[in-house]
């Protein structure tokens, strides 16, 4: 087991060593259930913020691909959708995103949350990674919020269920730990060349980030029930020169299932619509370095998530699960 300095006390300890006269590089993938913090320890890791986040699950629809690249070689990770029961074809797209990723990744890291309650979800992960060949990494996150003795039950609870080449406690939210989780990964890599630029950071276009960060804003903003029968579609995107630098220009669609909803995305007096805005905007803006035109207008499409036309309209396509082998 490679765990962090903390667990040291109970008397386990690991460590890793690498190989540095050549450089190492694979695919990682994160898996595990809706809401266990995979965008959050994605963006950690990669230092800016790539995959939106949220405290409702669900957030993630699609696999985002970024890079991690250091002197030791590169790290291809693909975070993907909370595995979790479909209702809907959007769910069945989302569910086979990251079940079909298990299988083609060079190593695969299972977060939990660190309890000792294993439910239905978790066993339905365990099922998959039982035919896993690739070596298996059990990250323990939010370990922050939990005492360093009540790690141990949850190592204990899960090695029963399945065995780990490593087991990893870290904090997404301040960083705990994520260090050593890049040594541990990098450990099971095999040498070869880097597949991106070292500069790189995602695989993601510009109009797919400021998608999400849209929606992310309204994920922030809107009631519980909204969120999960939004999609963003960009309709402009577009740099002009001015005299004062740069602006792009950005027009897109906030796409609702009923028209309750689009009332409410669009608040009295718009106000809930300038608030999302105004948010996304400010992230738009630190992302492209620039300053941002945003407008924004609001659509029902009645049932979107069952009409696998418009899931692929919006940028969810079925094929994309389908296995290459």
């Amino acid at each position: 087991m490679n765990l962090d300095e903390m667990l040291a006390a109970s008397g386990i300890t690991g460590g890793t060593s690498t190989d540095n006269n050549n450089t190492k590089s694979g695919f990682v993938t994160f898996i595990g259930r809706p809401n266990v913090g995979k965008s959050t320890l994605m963006n950690r890791i990669i230092g800016q913020k790539i995959a939106i986040t949220s405290n409702k699950p669900q957030t993630t629809r699609n696999r985002i691909q970024t890079v991690y690249t250091d002197e030791r070689g590169q790290i291809v990770f693909v975070d993907t959708p909370g595995i979790h029961k479909a209702k809907n074809k959007l769910g069945e797209y989302m569910v086979g995103a990251a079940e079909k990723t298990i299988g083609e990744v060079d190593v695969v890291c299972w977060l939990v949350e660190p309890t000792t309650y294993i439910g239905a979800g978790e066993r339905h992960i365990i099922e998959k990674l039982k035919n896993v060949n690739a070596p298996k990494i059990l990250v323990i996150n939010k370990v922050d919020t939990i005492k360093k003795e009540e790690i141990l039950p949850v190592i204990d609870c899960y090695s029963k269920e399945i065995t780990f080449d490593e087991i990893v406690p870290v904090s997404a939210r301040n960083g705990n730990n994520v260090d050593d989780l890049i040594d541990t990964i990098f450990k099971y890599l095999t040498y070869g060349p880097m597949f991106y630029d070292e500069d790189t950071v995602t695989d993601q276009p510009m109009r797919q980030i400021v998608s999400e960060l849209i929606r992310e804003k309204a994920l922030h903003a809107l009631n519980e029930e909204i969120p999960h029968g939004i999609a963003v579609v960009i309709d402009r995107f577009k740099d002009r020169e001015t005299p004062k630098g740069v602006i792009t220009d950005i027009d897109a669609t906030i796409i609702c299932e009923r028209d309750s909803h689009k009332g409410i995305i669009i608040g009295k007096g718009g106000e809930m619509l300038k608030k999302i805005g105004t948010n996304a905007r400010y992230e738009i803006e630190k992302q492209i370095g620039n300053k941002v035109n945003l407008k924004l207008w609001v659509k029902v499409k009645k049932e979107w998530r069952e009409s696998d036309i418009l899931i692929k309209n919006f940028g969810y396509d079925k094929k994309d699960n389908k296995s290459n082998q």
